[in-house]
């Protein structure tokens, strides 16, 4: 019996020293991890030229759990100019709800430029104007306030695709892109075919509809394998790809606020569709242009989910 006890007294001090050893990895490990969001973070905040939307009395108070809205342009950039913003995607978000409502804005939705006082697809605001003026036209289009923008180099997007580890969507018809084939149902995409994926418009019989759910589609499924526990051995690649494609307004801070107090909110994600519009030529041009009506009943929706 001595010796069975002594064998055990030995062993312990093995056992306590691999669980301690093992503690400690994962501590240095988590502060390796959030050393490298904050260092992320801080490289894709942006400050931009307005400090708080005219259709805000004050600032949105995270603390409180207050709901807000996010613009994510998807930036087409292109050599010599400032490029276009070849995704407009506006998130409204409340936690009280548990859900966020995400409209997506046809690129060539014919809208006043809000700062230059002339009316243009809604997509060249951002070579008029900018991150500013694409988020004050969108303003001026749905009558909310835009909090926060989120702007993504759409060419570099596919970095952030690979460094998750690839995608799984759900293709709603079979189609082909360039050397790229889509069969109907489920596929897996890394970046470059997620590109692709998204920004196929004109072999879909729903046009920019079809576009719409796929981009939703795919920045799900990022939300989605960015936050498993896989992607935590691919922080660094994931960080990097953020760092080099994302920029925003939102600080560190305000990150972390979401974080913590807004996720239950993006478990349910609502999209509404601008599908009743026609298209217009004018001088050459094609524009869409909006159904009064179903543009009023959008403004309504996301202005109660905001809880104005």
């Amino acid at each position: 019996m001595d010796r069975i006890d002594k064998k055990k007294k030995k062993k312990w001090p093995w056992i306590v020293g691999i669980i301690g050893v093992l503690i400690l990895a994962i501590v240095v490990y988590g502060i390796v991890v959030f050393k490298g969001l904050t260092d992320t973070a801080k490289e894709i905040h942006e400050p931009i030229n307005r400090e708080l939307s005219e259709k805000r009395e004050e600032p949105v108070a995270f603390k409180k759990k207050e709901p807000f809205s996010v613009l994510v342009l998807g930036v087409d950039e292109r050599e010599g100019d400032k490029g276009r913003s070849d995704t407009m995607i506006v998130l409204t978000v409340n936690p009280a709800l548990k859900s966020t409502k995400m409209v997506s804005i046809p690129r060539d939705t014919y809208t006043e430029m809000v700062g230059k006082g002339v009316q243009d697809k809604i997509n060249h605001a951002y070579a008029f104007g900018g991150i500013e003026m694409s988020m004050d036209s969108v303003e001026g289009l749905l009558d909310i306030p835009i909090d926060y923008v989120v702007q993504v180099n759409m060419e570099s997007f596919k970095d952030i695709v690979d460094a998750v580890g690839g995608i799984k969507v759900t293709n709603p018809l079979d189609f082909k892109v360039g050397t790229y084939t889509f069969p109907k149902g489920e596929i897996t995409l890394d970046g470059e075919k997620a590109l692709s994926f998204v920004r196929m418009r004109y072999e879909d019989p729903r046009g920019d509809f079809g576009r719409q759910d796929r981009q939703k589609q795919v920045i799900q499924a990022v939300m989605r394998e960015g936050a498993s526990l896989n992607s935590l051995v691919n922080f660094k690649s994931i960080f990097g790809a953020i760092g080099k494609n994302v920029r925003t307004n939102m600080t560190f801070d305000e990150m972390t606020d979401v974080q913590s107090k807004y996720r239950d909110a993006f478990g349910k994600v609502d999209q509404l569709y601008i599908k009743e519009g026609q298209g217009k030529m004018m001088n050459g041009v094609w524009y869409y242009m909006m159904n009064d009506q179903e543009l009023e009943s959008i403004k309504v929706e996301l202005k109660e989910h905001l809880k104005l």
